[in-house]
């Protein structure tokens, strides 16, 4: 049954003013709209060739007509699609036509959370449809295409139905309370939850590598005061966005710059020198320098031959799921040439000497895993995972105790609705409001 009462419309994605652009009309006055503009009934799935006119007859522009009934469209309502010349001016015009025929505006990201209210797209799903647009990389939209294409949802279904089956197993034990037999110490149970986070954990590290086909990587650059970190980040940059002195603690805050490594997106962070210091701001920055380390998903550690082994210890707090790299800068200074050996780098930010092994690097930690099978994914998933792993951490907890049933089961419940958020089964309305304010109109 359509969840849309109204029929909505939008300027949807076009090619400029020199190629087609479009007009999307859903709801349920889409027909009448389309007859009104055809001069007849359209058939469906047709493509028919139109004047769109005024309500005074005057010729808006010449071009393509096709209506798609519901259920069986994007919306899963009845869709027409006006497709005209990419002029913004002439689709304006058109969109105002559809207006005066019925039609009200489309908010962002509306079609699409129709086509979610009505059972055509999941939740993760509609979300990929965003990422496909916003995708920076070729690697970005294959991987989007599979999320839209169900791959995602699909993995988070067995998941669940897994669970599901857990925690059928539980219930059933502590209904029979008072058997002689301790049905919760079945060993069935526990290699059924065992099997059950070596899934998640397995899912967890797909879904991370999904973020950042999406999102691109953080990269967090460490290391001690006046090793060249704020060198490389204006290197990488190709521009002077930090400053360089030679006096120690220049940098007090983090200063973050997005750049693109052959279209992959990277958020590079510069922080503030690690060592103790009795100034209560470069503290503070420091404070915010280890902050970044522990969300990153790649530390950059920047040092040079003298200090390469001490300053390994600035790694402490890096996430586990994060990758290392040690860049021994100043090779220019040490007179030896650039080098890679495994994750430790020889280069120069001040000469650019090395810098084209370490992009290349970069991109290769950015795309790993983009293969066949690889899909998109939004932190928001990875943070439902992570709460699905601390419940079932609580369930394994409650089943040493074969008195606290009931406490497993609970852990469970709170875990099928951590997993339900990610495609929206039981995902609240600001939630949702959220995800498809972020689209942009006509999608």
């Amino acid at each position: 049954m359509s969840h849309g009462t109204d029929t909505i419309a939008a300027i949807a994605t076009g090619a400029g003013a020199a190629g087609v652009g479009a007009v999307r009309v859903s709801g349920p006055l889409a027909p009448v709209i389309a007859t009104t503009l055809l001069g007849r009934s359209p058939r469906a799935r047709h493509a028919h060739f139109a004047a769109f006119r005024e309500a005074d007859g005057e010729l808006i522009d010449r071009g393509l007509l096709l209506h798609f009934p519901g259920p069986a469209s994007y919306t899963g309502e009845h869709v027409v699609e006006l497709q005209g010349h990419g002029s913004a001016v002439l689709l304006d015009a058109l969109l105002r036509r559809c207006i005066e025929l019925g039609a009200r505006l489309a908010r962002p990201g509306e079609f699409t959370e129709r086509a979610f209210l009505n059972g055509k797209l999941d939740l993760a799903q509609a979300e990929a449809v965003a990422d496909l647009v916003a995708a920076t990389s070729r690697a970005g939209a294959r991987a989007a295409l599979r999320s839209m294409d169900g791959v995602f949802s699909a993995k988070v279904g067995e998941l669940l139905a897994e669970l599901v089956e857990l925690r059928v197993h539980i219930e059933a034990a502590i209904d029979f309370p008072d058997e002689e037999i301790d049905f919760l110490a079945d060993p069935i149970i526990a290699d059924k939850l065992t099997a059950l986070r070596t899934h998640l954990d397995d899912l967890l590290v797909e879904t991370r590598r999904g973020v950042r086909l999406n999102d691109g990587i953080a990269v967090a650059i460490v290391g001690r005061p006046n090793a060249g970190k704020s060198s490389l980040l204006n290197a990488l940059a190709g521009q002077e966005r930090a400053i360089v002195t030679d006096i120690a603690g220049t940098t007090r805050d983090v200063l973050r710059e997005a750049i693109h490594i052959d279209g992959v997106a990277l958020e590079l962070a510069d922080t503030a020198g690690l060592r103790e210091s009795d100034d209560v701001v470069e503290r503070e920055g420091i404070r915010r320098a280890r902050a970044q380390l522990e969300r990153c998903d790649v530390a950059v550690l920047v040092t040079d031959a003298a200090h390469a082994q001490a300053d390994q210890a600035f790694f402490e707090g890096t996430p586990d799921h994060a990758s290392r790299l040690t860049l021994v800068n100043k090779i220019d200074v040490d007179g030896t040439a650039a080098y890679q050996e495994g994750d430790v780098l020889g280069l120069s930010a001040r000469t650019g000497e090395g810098l084209d092994a370490l992009r290349a690097r970069l991109k290769e930690l950015a795309t790993a895993g983009a293969g066949e099978g690889a899909f998109s994914a939004r932190r928001r998933h990875v943070a439902a995972l992570e709460q699905v792993r601390d419940h079932l951490e609580q369930t394994a907890g409650a089943l040493r105790d074969t008195r606290a049933g009931e406490l497993a089961a609970e852990e469970l419940r709170h875990a099928q609705h951590a997993l339900g958020d990610i495609t929206g089964v039981y995902s609240a309305d600001d939630l949702l409001g959220a995800i498809f304010g972020s689209f942009c109109i006509g999608k």
